[in-house]
């Protein structure tokens, strides 16, 4: 690398920014800035996953929400938008996080604040109590995700989660997940019995926009194991909504779970 190729000699704009991870975005920017990001695929400024939750919640205004690997800072949009009182935005994958810093500076999220690290972690040593818990595509990135859904309950009585889950006759369904699962799996988790399989990413790591977890491997919690242990600790009010089982990352959904 030639250290003056990292300087920027086009007249300073908006799209120079976003063009700094050239390549490298998973979201596609807000129709209204008229920036582009490539490859951009997917509409996260205006997720329905997230105005969904808002819904069932009662809106996000005024809340205190803790929001668990905000990817590229999308969500985070959205939150303030809605009227966050405040957003705590934990991100372990660095360049992520970079983005996250250039969308908050784009867009002027000055209620959102990005942290550098790892949420479990951050779980661990936490005594605060938010109003509202948002973990959007990261379950599936864990290798402990029953433990990862006990210590975000601890941090909110309303928490959303969407998720993919493990389902052998649904992901049989694509060739593309032939040889990234091992076989279902059973353990225990403070006396509640769940099920998993272990998952690789295999290729998907040679992306330099890889947005998946920490390690080479993680875990795929059964649908029935979500829904089974956010009821056992506490949550009666539980809305599965959103359904993708052919979604093509795997069978996915949301959840809206609440304690009284």
């Amino acid at each position: 690398m030639n250290i003056l190729d990292q300087y920027i000699l086009r007249t300073p704009c908006a799209q120079n920014v976003v063009d700094l991870f050239d390549g490298e975005w998973s979201s596609q920017m807000p129709d209204s800035s008229g920036l582009r990001s490539k490859p951009g695929t997917a509409a996260l400024f205006a997720d329905t996953r997230i105005s969904w939750a808002g819904k069932v919640f009662g809106g996000y205004a005024n809340k205190d929400i803790l929001e668990l690997g905000p990817l590229e800072g999308a969500h985070s949009f959205m939150l303030q938008d809605a009227g966050a009182k405040s957003v705590i935005s934990i991100e372990a994958n660095s360049r992520a996080f970079l983005k996250c810093l250039c969308i908050k500076e784009l867009f002027g999220l000055n209620r959102v604040s990005y942290k550098l690290g790892d949420f479990v972690s951050y779980l661990e040593e936490n005594k605060c109590k938010f109003d509202i818990a948002i973990a959007s595509g990261v379950l599936y990135h864990m290798d402990d995700p029953i433990r990862v859904l006990d210590l975000i309950a601890s941090a909110a009585d309303k928490i959303f989660i969407w998720t993919h889950y493990f389902d052998r006759d649904l992901l049989s369904r694509s060739e593309n997940f032939a040889d990234r699962f091992g076989e279902m799996q059973t353990a225990s988790h403070q006396g509640f019995e769940y099920r998993f399989a272990p998952h690789a990413y295999k290729q998907a790591l040679d992306w330099s926009g890889f947005c998946g977890g920490p390690q080479t491997t993680s875990k795929w919690l059964a649908r029935e194991s979500i829904i089974g242990f956010l009821s056992r600790l506490g949550f009666s009010d539980i809305r599965a909504d959103l359904e993708e089982p052919d979604h093509p990352n795997g069978p996915a959904f949301a959840i809206c779970a609440q304690r009284p």
